[in-house]
């Protein structure tokens, strides 16, 4: 495996992220939900989450800069969220210098797996509340993403639920993503934790995503915004199944064919999900054009 360590470590991370490029391009997040658990296979949170907020730096301006006329309609919506995610952030960076790497990578596939099996799933529950709920959803927030630079699923289902149309969706996704990366990378300079490797790995990382984003972008325009999401969303959690599954073994926590039977298990249960939502036949065009459709659902 040390192979995988270095230059062929790299190549995986290229082509990975190109993918998670390419799904946020068109969803406007997912990059480091899809990212993270493949890329944690072969590099500590340690040394990828810096390399990962320089990047994401670039793509949430990119995102704020594409839907910045709805920047004013969610401003007040996001404010709540926004004071929630310093501390949050302060907490998470901690934890990052101070936490078993090896644990690390349990916790984040843990909490990880309930937020994209209910992405895949669908889940809907508009939230009545939304100025109570966004600073402890705003600390949850930047906590994980300081830990794992990944903050997309919790917020996309967030404002899913509130019934934004697609582009103030994204607004809103890019504000709160923006600031919550320079705060991350502001924290992360000053505890010391970038290095020559994770530097290296912005490398492989940048052209990946400047080729994945504007890609994902012309694609969204010819396909159903829901079923691609769907999709995306199960093989995200098949992928953090199995990444949850190897980290049990190296931990041993559970023997080896106890541990891949969690991840039979998750596969299966993500399986009927999809097929439920094939089979509904709610993945059908309807006969409205695109732009008139195309909310962020």
């Amino acid at each position: 495996m040390s192979v995988f360590h270095g230059d062929g470590g790299r190549i995986v991370l290229f082509f990975v992220a190109l993918a998670a490029a390419f799904v946020n391009g068109a969803l406007g997040y997912g990059f480091s939900s899809l990212t993270v658990p493949i890329a944690l296979l072969f590099f500590s949170n340690r040394v990828l989450a810096p390399a990962l907020v320089l990047v994401e730096l670039a793509i949430n301006s990119w995102v704020v800069i594409l839907n910045r006329r709805s920047l004013s309609t969610v401003r007040a919506r996001t404010f709540p969220i926004l004071l929630g995610l310093i501390p949050g952030i302060l907490v998470g960076s901690y934890l990052l210098t101070n936490v078993n790497v090896g644990w690390m990578k349990f916790w984040t596939y843990v909490v990880l797996l309930p937020l994209i099996l209910a992405q895949a799933a669908g889940f809907r529950r508009p939230i009545r509340s939304e100025r109570r709920v966004g600073v402890p959803l705003g600390a949850a927030i930047g906590t994980l993403y300081a830990t794992t630079t990944i903050s997309g699923p919790p917020l996309a289902m967030m404002f899913n639920n509130q019934g934004l149309d697609q582009e103030e969706f994204r607004a809103a996704l890019g504000m709160v993503r923006l600031v919550e990366t320079t705060a991350t990378a502001a924290v992360y300079g000053f505890l010391g934790l970038y290095s020559s490797k994770s530097v290296a790995l912005a490398v492989p990382i940048a052209p990946a995503v400047l080729m994945g984003l504007p890609l994902g972008a012309y694609f969204v325009r010819y396909v159903r915004v829901e079923s691609f999401r769907r999709i995306c969303m199960s093989f995200d959690a098949w992928i953090v199944g199995f990444g949850l599954s190897r980290t049990i073994i190296d931990l041993a926590l559970l023997p080896t064919r106890m541990a891949y039977a969690v991840w039979c298990a998750i596969i299966i249960f993500d399986a009927c999900l999809l097929y439920q939502y094939f089979a509904s036949g709610r993945f059908r065009p309807k006969v409205e054009p695109f732009s008139s459709v195309s909310r962020a659902s």
